[in-house]
């Protein structure tokens, strides 16, 4: 298949006619199972890219982000915006930059500028960031196993965890909060629904509402989806509990990659297929958990990425000189006229 085809089709208009996208897309490809290796006759077409931010973004009075289009499984997002995340190995991002070569639909030489200069944003907070994002999968996954045979009391150290970790995530990217602090944990409930609940102790002052709003929604949205996947049907949701599982030993594999050789590998050729049979349910039992066989090989990436996060090369943090001196000459090109 030519999949650059795809960006002649009317649907994907909105690339060409944005006023945000348009020619100041840098990079388009496809995401999703297509670019790890791991898709099948049902998998959609999912398209990511990077846009520069424009004149007025700096200059005016416009703001951009990214754009989402659901229609078509496509976001893109403004260069400024990439850069942030980039900075903290956010997954989703990471791989944008390590796809095959042939899965790229579009590249402008800014787009290969940033290519070539994706290691200047690698660092140790791969190992937090996608262990992370590992962990959340697994949550989703215990959770969902353990909804008919674990007690409400341990469903909700599962919980726990989730919403602990999301909310450090969020402490992270924010910054030391200044202004008052917050302590989760678990006490017998009053609620007779439960034996054991999640409780808050929180103390602010002088706090920004909107930095308090979303710190509230961070741990809201944990507690919305474990209710969610709790509620499943098992026969439907089989197939998405298979695919947690391949996206959890995924997130390992390029995590590992990232530390021990500091390279963005996307396409996983060599655990094709592994990965192809976890996401076929070959490590799924008849009762719908896991076969030891599965928690085995988990236990083994775990050992391995705690092994490539103590030896790993890389700096605790990417070197911002580097990545103040790149991120200022792109942009300056936008400032100058070169880029609209």
């Amino acid at each position: 298949m030519d999949f650059k085809q795809i960006l002649k089709k009317e649907e994907y208009n909105f690339i060409h006619t944005n006023p945000h996208l348009g020619q100041n897309v840098i990079l388009l490809g496809l995401g999703g199972s297509y670019s790890y290796g791991t898709n099948n006759d049902s998998s959609d077409l999912d398209i990511r890219g990077i846009t520069m931010n424009r004149k007025s973004d700096f200059l005016g009075l416009t703001e951009f982000e990214q754009y989402v289009d659901d229609k078509t499984d496509t976001v893109i997002y403004s260069f400024n915006k990439m850069v942030k995340l980039l900075l903290e190995c956010n997954p989703n991002t990471c791989e944008i930059l390590g796809m095959r070569p042939e899965y790229y639909l579009y590249l402008s030489d800014i787009g290969q500028e940033l290519l070539n200069n994706r290691s200047i944003f690698l660092s140790k907070r791969a190992a937090r960031s996608f262990g992370g994002y590992a962990d959340a999968q697994l949550r989703r996954l215990q959770n969902a196993l353990a909804r008919d045979s674990f007690p409400q009391s341990e469903k909700e150290k599962h919980i726990f965890n989730s919403v602990r970790n999301a909310l450090e995530d969020f402490e992270r990217q924010r910054g030391n909060f200044d202004n008052g602090s917050i302590r989760l944990y678990i006490d017998k409930s009053g609620n007779p629904e439960f034996e054991t609940e999640i409780f808050v102790d929180a103390n602010y002052t002088h706090y920004p509402l909107r930095d308090y709003e979303n710190m509230w929604s961070v741990m809201h949205n944990v507690v919305r989806d474990y209710d969610k996947i709790g509620k499943r049907n098992h026969k439907k949701d089989d197939t998405h509990l298979n695919k947690h599982a391949m996206h959890l030993i995924r997130l390992f594999m390029m995590a590992i990659d990232i530390l021990e050789k500091g390279e963005i590998i996307t396409y996983r050729e060599k655990e094709h297929d592994l990965l192809l049979a976890i996401r076929g349910g070959e490590y799924q039992q008849e009762d719908g958990t896991f076969s030891d066989e599965f928690y085995k090989l988990l236990a083994d990436y775990e050992k391995k990425l705690d092994y490539a996060t103590t030896h790993t090369s890389l700096p605790d943090n990417p070197d911002m000189e580097k990545v103040e001196a790149f991120v200022e000459r792109i942009n300056e090109r936008v400032i100058t006229g070169d880029i609209r």
